[in-house]
């Protein structure tokens, strides 16, 4: 049995370790990413809702590359939302940049209440490329 392997991208260590998890989680062929929000280096929001999903993207594939994936390889896709109705025009905007063509991830959306100060967060599962 494969033992998990945690997975940090390049100059994020302290977030994670100021709030006790990894970024992500390697195990066997697939790369649990735990969610990843639009937060400045210093682990402050950034205020710009548009913006601050790009960020969170950014830092979604950030954490993937540190995993030896892309955004290509994710097969599953949670995000959460503080305010999904009047947010959901921005999302799929950066969304469709992300992701401009299929075949595309499986995708759950849910309504939250509570980000600890941010408004959109994304996590993802993917499958790392074999290596050879």
């Amino acid at each position: 049995m494969t033992k998990p392997t945690p997975v940090f991208p390049e100059n994020r260590h302290a977030l994670y370790e100021a709030h006790g998890y990894s970024a992500a989680i390697a195990s066997g062929d697939l790369l649990f990413v735990s969610g990843q929000v639009g937060s400045r280096e210093d682990g402050s929001p950034e205020p710009d809702f548009a913006e601050q999903v790009r960020l969170a993207f950014a830092n979604l594939k950030a954490t993937l590359a540190a995993g030896g994936c892309t955004v290509d390889d994710i097969v599953d896709v949670t995000s959460f939302h503080t305010d999904p109705e009047n947010q959901f025009a921005t999302i799929m905007a950066v969304k469709n940049e992300v992701f401009p063509q299929p075949p595309y991830p499986n995708w759950t959306a849910i309504g939250v209440n509570w980000l600890a100060g941010f408004d959109f967060e994304i996590k993802v599962i993917a499958r790392i490329p074999a290596r050879g």
